[in-house]
């Protein structure tokens, strides 16, 4: 029997999961996607809290594009620099690196964060 979309995501998340992990110094952007918007978190592993949050619902539009992923990026930048974070580890979440996650992340780049 073949291996579920969302099955097959959830192995491949858990793969990356066990090696990364976030600290207070370094936390781990962790990216959430559904059909209508994207999250992006900056989580500390060690505690196990969530230091900042963005989402696309802050931002606007009733369903997410590739534009609005780049500005989640762009605000969780603003947010983090405010907070001291320079440096964080890139958790795509099990979600192929290209489009939506990519502009997120590149968003985050252009923003000031180093991953």
């Amino acid at each position: 029997m073949a291996i579920s979309k969302v099955n097959r995501r959830i192995r491949i998340r858990k793969g990356i999961r066990s090696k990364i992990s976030g600290t207070s110094y370094v936390p781990r952007l962790s990216v959430y996607r559904s059909n209508r918007a994207i999250y992006a978190q900056l989580i500390n592993d060690e505690k196990g809290e969530t230091l900042l949050a963005v989402s696309s619902k802050e931002i606007g539009g009733s369903n997410v594009t590739v534009a609005i992923s780049k500005e989640v990026g762009l605000k969780l930048a603003e947010k983090a620099q405010t907070s001291g974070i320079e440096k964080v580890v890139f958790d795509r979440g099990g979600y192929p690196f290209h489009g939506q996650v990519k502009a997120m992340a590149d968003g985050a780049r252009e923003g000031g964060l180093k991953f």
